[in-house]
């Protein structure tokens, strides 16, 4: 697998996997030349293999474990069962939020990231309180945004209806507008088809507020391939990765559909719920 068009010049790069170690890697281009480049493969050595400065915007959804690690809270779980392996591959064990899983993860963001450029990371509110000084230690923290999720959740004590995210930069760039409110209300998927699977908006408001058509999007935790789609209709190209194998085959599934036929099999309609945040949609119009 090569990621070429990260090159002015289209030239492949050495990021290369050789055939007998790559389980499954798909690569897409649609007809306005847009590239995705996908593959099963564990976050660390996936992003060892990115040039330095060569990505525009990573958005990211990492796997949330510090409720359950830490917590206590006997059989009850945030969000499912993270021991188990589903289909023969790890899920969510793969990569604990510890304090020294994210100072490397953050660094080799911060490595492949251009220079004035951000980054989005969503955090459960224990993960938020903490490894957000992690984040501050690498990256300049603007904002921390509120996805008010609209339909009540699990939970202990208070039962929870949103997340973090946490906006940063590495240098200095204006957002695209400056309607883009701090608190999205974008509805929860329910019944998904892929475990905590996203809704396509809430990647696409980060792309719109921070990226340009051809610019390209990164997300190291790929899951149901959200943050793919959400590029595609953004004009941007995409590369992920998933130590599932499951998370390979439905996004491929669902990123060839979306280029050929236009249509999303996972979420069939708009999950944005209120009027400013469609506006901020909408070109950052008001």
């Amino acid at each position: 697998m090569v990621f070429d068009f990260f090159l002015p010049d289209q030239k492949a790069f050495p990021h290369t996997q050789r055939k007998e170690e790559q389980d499954e890697s798909m690569d897409f281009q649609t007809k306005e030349g847009v590239n995705v480049s996908i593959s099963r493969e564990d976050v660390f050595k996936f992003l060892s293999r990115i040039p330095n400065e060569s990505v525009d915007l990573i958005v990211t959804d990492p796997a949330y474990s510090g409720m359950n690690q830490m917590l206590k809270l006997g059989r009850g779980k945030i969000i499912g069962q993270y021991s188990e392996k589903g289909d023969g591959q790890k899920r969510f064990d793969e990569f604990h939020d510890t304090k020294e899983n994210y100072e490397r993860f953050l660094g080799e963001c911060r490595r492949i990231l251009k220079a004035n450029r951000h980054i989005y990371i969503m955090f459960d509110s224990y993960s938020l309180l903490s490894l957000a000084p992690t984040v501050r230690n690498i990256f300049d923290v603007k904002n921390v945004i509120v996805w008010d999720k609209l339909n009540i959740g699990l939970g202990h004590y208070f039962r929870r209806r949103h997340e973090f995210i946490v906006f940063a930069s590495k240098g200095k760039k204006r957002l695209n507008s400056r309607n883009f409110p701090d608190v999205w209300r974008i509805k929860r998927i329910t019944s998904a088809k892929y475990p905590t699977q996203k809704p396509v908006e809430l990647f696409e408001m980060m792309i719109a507020a921070s990226a340009e058509p051809g610019y390209t999007v990164l997300d190291p935790f790929l899951g149901s391939g959200s943050s793919a789609i959400a590029s595609l209709k953004r004009g941007c190209n995409f590369i992920g990765c998933d130590v599932a194998s499951s998370s390979i085959k439905i996004s491929s599934e669902r990123i060839k559909q979306f280029i050929e036929l236009k249509k999303d099999i996972l979420q069939a309609e708009n999950k944005i719920e209120d009027i400013p945040t469609k506006k901020a949609l909408l070109n950052g119009k008001s």
